[in-house]
């Protein structure tokens, strides 16, 4: 009976791997046929990504460059050329760090084309649109990619869109982002800033502390991971993920959020006041209060159970096939 089970399980093991290897193949083969579509059918455009050697700049190149943009990359060495470089150019997209977004855009200003259309990628939205929207009177668009570098393709991926001026001017643009898979969500610039103080301040901030709280308790990581549970290890491997980047990035997005800290704030005053549940031995209140968040979560606390068991399988049959 048990040999049975067995082999049943290694059948449905082998399968999956099938299937999954099939998958592989059929989205690679879908990405190289819609690459084609998208280079018969686009019309070319002149791009220069700012900081193009960076990570995320990188990506960008490799995107525009697959749907057949002509794309130049400008890094700080090339501001003796600056006018040559960026002359006749459809779109400018500046990818550079935060603390040196607004400066960079300044320095464009001399340069750009009446017809040019001015974007950036920057993690915060407010004051590079503002810069933007000061230093050219021609088309600007503020992008934010809810996506690391890291990603190989932009399928599913979020891009967040704010309008600047002549927003019809980014229509080819952002045609281009939905025909590569991405998904557009429009928003203010204020509403956006707003809503990473939750996304980006509030969770990198809490995350950073529990690493560092780690550190300094100084617990064999060996151990804690040999000990948890999927969901335990993956939330564990959220935490690796962000120490295994750059501090000057996360320092950036949390230092240049104004709104972070009154959040950050609020979030320790919380944070005691559910410690002194704990000191009081107040199970009572801890539950009451339990129910409450539970309540303002409505359908998306089962939601998001029910997704993140579809995380855990798909993690758990990476692992498998790697094996």
């Amino acid at each position: 009976m048990q040999d049975d089970l067995a082999a049943k399980i290694a059948a449905i093991d082998s399968q999956i791997k099938t299937l999954s290897e099939q998958k592989a193949a059929l989205e690679t083969q879908w990405q190289k046929q819609q690459a084609v579509h998208l280079d018969s059918t686009a019309d070319p455009k002149r791009i220069c990504v700012v900081g193009g050697g960076g990570r995320l700049g990188r990506l960008f190149i490799k995107l525009f460059n697959s749907i057949g943009h002509q794309v130049v990359c400008f890094e700080k060495n090339d501001w003796p050329n600056a006018a040559s470089i960026l002359a006749e150019q459809d779109l400018v997209v500046v990818s550079v760090p935060i603390n040196q977004t607004e400066n960079i855009i300044a320095q464009l200003q001399p340069y750009l084309m009446a017809d040019t259309l001015l974007a950036d990628l920057t993690s915060i939205k407010v004051k590079p649109l503002r810069a933007m929207l000061e230093a050219h009177q021609g088309p600007v668009v503020g992008l934010h990619p809810m996506f690391g570098p890291d990603v190989s393709d932009i399928r599913d991926q979020v891009i967040a869109v704010c309008k600047g001026r002549d927003n019809k001017m980014a229509d080819w643009l952002l045609k281009d982002f939905k025909a590569l898979g991405a998904r557009l969500e429009y928003v203010s610039a204020r509403d956006h800033d707003q809503a990473m103080t939750f996304i980006q301040v509030m969770r990198h901030f809490s995350t950073f502390l529990y690493g560092r709280h780690l550190q300094q308790e100084g617990p064999e990581l060996d151990k804690l991971i040999a000990l948890s549970s999927p969901i335990y290890r993956l939330e564990l491997a959220m935490v690796g993920r962000l120490f295994a980047q750059d501090g000057q990035l996360y320092a950036d997005i949390i230092f240049s959020n104004a709104e972070g800290l009154d959040v950050l704030e609020r979030f320790v005053e919380r944070f005691q006041a559910a410690i002194q549940l704990v000191k009081q031995g107040d199970k009572e209140k801890f539950i009451q209060v339990f129910g409450e968040v539970k309540h303002w979560f409505g359908d998306y606390a089962e939601h998001f159970m029910k997704e993140s068991r579809r995380m855990l399988s798909a993690a758990q049959e990476f692992e498998d096939n790697r094996r």
